[in-house]
């Protein structure tokens, strides 16, 4: 029992030292999607949208196998995070240019959602890099990706706050992202082009 302990506690913390490196850009997007929501449903947003892209990402690593078998699945991943950027950006662009318009009404929801999308298209690199790391140990991919995903949600408040006192920020933060997306179009598009 002991043994076994000793070598799965190696697994788990390259579990979580690999999901906190590659989260960092997660938390931007999150911090993006709920920038200009009241406090109160900033955290709202935040806990129900790494909620839902919690279970999302969970059953991705359970057949993180299987994925990596799915060519453009990095492609599509991209398309749809320029997608969000794009959506993100008309909505900073009317903030800046009618601050004292508010936000839309359900913005909730559409932070919400963001969140989700993004965290889909963006976590496939996490996802397939844990389930290697996890060694076919499903508890630790599922205690792993629960762990860095509440660690994410906490960066993610941090981001959001910032956000709120220099909202140029977000514009920073969004290059982040589009680059992101872009970097995903580039490498699925090589990945597809390699099995034409």
């Amino acid at each position: 029992m002991e043994a076994a302990v000793l070598t799965l506690g190696p697994i788990l913390l390259q579990i979580l030292l690999i999901d906190l490196v590659l989260a960092g850009d997660n938390a931007v997007v999150i911090g993006l999607a709920v920038n200009g929501l009241p406090a109160h449903q900033r955290r709202i947003a935040i806990l129900a949208g790494i909620g839902g892209a919690t279970v999302v990402r969970i059953g991705f690593a359970l057949v993180a196998l299987q994925m990596l078998a799915l060519i453009g699945l990095t492609l599509a991943g991209g398309v749809l995070l320029l997608w969000v950027v794009w959506k993100a950006a008309r909505e900073i662009w009317r903030r800046d240019a009618h601050p004292a318009a508010g936000p839309p009404a359900g913005r909730l929801r559409t932070a919400i959602l963001r969140i989700i999308v993004a965290d889909i298209s963006m976590s496939l690199d996490n996802v397939l890099a844990v389930a290697g790391a996890a060694r076919g140990h499903k508890w630790l991919l599922v205690v792993g990706l629960v762990v860095s995903v509440a660690l994410m949600g906490l960066a993610a408040s941090v981001v959001a706050r910032l956000l709120a006192r220099l909202p140029w920020l977000a514009w920073v933060g969004l290059g982040i992202v589009f680059y992101v997306a872009i970097s995903m179009i580039y490498q699925g598009g090589l990945q597809v082009m390699g099995h034409l």
